[in-house]
């Protein structure tokens, strides 16, 4: 494979106990619930031996019949009376089976909705780095197959377990009850089917964590390819993008067909062995109702009760299965509940009123430390100035911007912000102050009144008019059908590259900001369009500190300060005509570019 290293790796489940113990302190929330599914559970349990047991006292009533010890009359009532009962416990048994399922779902259903809505609140404060460094497919995968197969193994998986164990040790109470030695015979039977589930389990488990793995990196692909069709399909990269799909596909089919043969294999084997231990319990029961006085009735209730025995293990068995694809699943929700979120500290300092004094004084910095991307750099924006980065692809200018929003936190250094250090800030309350303003545009479904207000959430309509008159998007939003009221969806499908631009940008002076970031805010759209968006950004700029990234140099000729950036380390300072003057980095690619006005 070309792009990507694909391997059905060891995934072993890292701590099992662990995570079952996490995903058991979620059920607390419903202890009400689970202690009545309990009860619930106890008395279909106790329905079921009964109607496993009952075959003894019918037995005895229809033998105490046939040889004349009560007459034939006597024998029917008695026969009526315990069939009635039966009845009646059976009932019970389909009520009380009924009621724990249905609270099951209840239990889980608010189980995973409350997991579903920490992942999400988790997100939210997840740092950047964390987005960068995973596929979305992959997260998206959590949200969706991992929390599914978490509910499944709680509603189905759990609440069998819960009732199968106990039918498993009613019934071996029972057993023992009726005939001691038959129920030796069988316990020597049981370590075989505990030995043979316990191997198959665990590899289950295995299988199960590799499937869930390997379905997050085939949808990140899918979710990959989707997003980038266009491309694909410009640079004919279907035949390599097909290649690489079918292996992917491939190593999730591996691991999902062993999961599922796992998961197969565990219900014949011990409906084999139990098979067997079925026809030695009927060997020894018969040899001791002949010669040591065990009843007939007695002897067919413990057979049937061996039947009943094997059946919860079987059950257990089957839906262990089940369970280990769920704690797999829940293992990666944890994980993912545990990547690092950005901190924030009471003794994090609150500034109210920044003005845009901002320093980096000697800043080194790398997304991997062992690879820094900035090397020394130190530069001042003081208040209302407007500091243009240029420089080749990969200097660092991005960089820079994503560490004024404390995106990032540096490796050395200092970053001031009113001659605050930018680390002893709150970096939540720091982003009130600052806007940016992207080249990959971003809406949300909604009005386009609240795409603009996404900005200041208390602004007003006014406000939020007033804006897109500023960014000179008021005219193309007039002329729609709806007006402001026009619902994006699709990431505004509808919408221009451009009308989404403007969009954005009014979406950043409603803000009001004291600091204003520009990374590459016109790139992406034609110079008509730039020169409009221009005439509103120099309103919006007014009074501001501005930072502002772009590849068509003309536009940052005005700025106060001109920094050059390459490899990370500023190369040159000035502004246009001071630069200009040096005839060297800037001047050569001033002189160079062919994109000027």
């Amino acid at each position: 494979m070309s792009q990507r290293s694909i391997v059905i790796g060891q995934h072993k489940p890292k701590d099992q106990k662990k995570t079952l113990k996490r995903l058991i302190s979620y059920l607390g929330a419903s202890k009400g619930l689970l202690l009545s599914v309990i009860i619930a559970s106890i008395i279909a349990t106790l329905g079921g031996l009964y109607g496993s047991y009952a075959i003894s006292p019918l037995i005895k009533i229809i033998e105490s019949g046939l040889t004349g010890t009560v007459t034939q009359e006597v024998m029917y009532q008695q026969l009526f009376g315990k069939l009635v009962l039966l009845a009646i416990v059976f009932a019970l048994e389909v009520v009380a089976m009924y009621y724990s399922g249905r609270m099951m779902v209840k239990i889980s259903q608010r189980t995973v909705a409350t997991i579903r809505k920490e992942m999400f609140e988790h997100m939210l404060r997840m740092r950047v780095s964390y987005h960068d460094a995973n596929a979305h497919g992959d997260l998206m995968s959590r949200f969706t197959n991992d929390l599914d197969l978490v509910g499944e193994g709680l509603n189905t998986a759990a609440a069998s377990i819960i009732i199968n164990i106990f039918t498993l040790i009613g019934t071996i109470i029972v057993m023992f009850i009726l005939s001691p030695i038959l129920s030796v015979v069988t316990l020597v039977i049981l370590p075989l089917l505990s030995l043979m589930s316990n191997v198959i389990v665990k590899r289950s488990r295995i299988y199960s964590k590799r499937q869930q793995t390997s379905l997050g990196k085939l949808n990140g692909y899918i979710e990959e390819s989707m997003e980038g069709q266009m491309v694909m399909q410009l640079f004919n990269h279907e035949e390599q993008a097909q290649q690489d799909f079918g292996e992917l596909n491939q190593v999730y089919r591996k691991n999902s067909q062993f999961a599922q043969i796992t998961s197969i294999m565990i219900y014949p084997l011990m409906q084999n062995i139990n098979t067997i231990s079925y026809a030695l319990i009927g060997i020894v029961g018969g040899y001791l109702a002949i010669f040591h006085g065990l009843s007939v009735g007695d002897l067919g209730a413990y057979v049937n009760m061996t039947r009943t025995q094997g059946k919860p293990i079987n059950e257990i068995s089957s839906q262990f299965t089940t369970l280990q694809s769920a704690i797999a699943s829940a293992e990666r929700i944890f994980e993912f509940l545990d990547w690092e979120l950005e901190p924030v500290s009471e003794d994090d300092v609150i500034l109210e009123n920044v003005v845009g004094d901002v320093r980096f004084e000697n800043v080194v910095f790398g997304y991997n430390p062992s690879k820094p991307v900035l090397k020394d750099v130190t530069f001042w924006a003081k208040p209302g100035q407007k500091i243009a980065f240029v420089g080749s692809t990969g200097a660092g200018k991005t960089t820079i911007t994503n560490l004024i929003s404390r995106f990032y936190d540096i490796d050395s250094g200092k970053i001031l912000i009113d001659g605050q250090d930018i680390d002893t800030l709150n970096r939540l309350e720091l982003r009130k102050h600052i806007a940016m303003v992207l080249q990959d545009t971003h809406l949300f479904s909604g009005t386009i009144m609240e795409n603009i207000r996404y900005g200041n959430l208390e602004a007003t309509d006014e406000e939020c008019i007033a804006a897109a008159k500023l960014a000179n998007a008021h005219h193309f939003i007039k002329i729609l059908e709806h007006g402001y009221d026009t619902e994006i969806s699709g990431d505004g499908d509808d919408l221009s590259q451009g009308q989404k631009q403007l969009l954005n940008i009014a979406r950043a002076a409603v803000a009001n900001p004291s600091i204003l970031i520009l990374d590459e805010a016109t790139s992406s759209i034609d110079t008509r369009t730039e020169r409009l968006i221009e005439k509103g950004m120099d309103s919006i700029m007014e009074g501001r500190t501005t930072f502002v990234i772009a590849h068509r140099l003309s536009t940052v000729r005005n700025a106060n300060a001109i920094i050059v950036l390459e490899n990370g380390q500023i190369v040159e300072r000035g502004d246009h005509d001071d630069l200009m003057k040096q005839n060297g980095r800037y001047a050569s690619l001033y002189t160079g570019q062919t994109e000027l006005s």
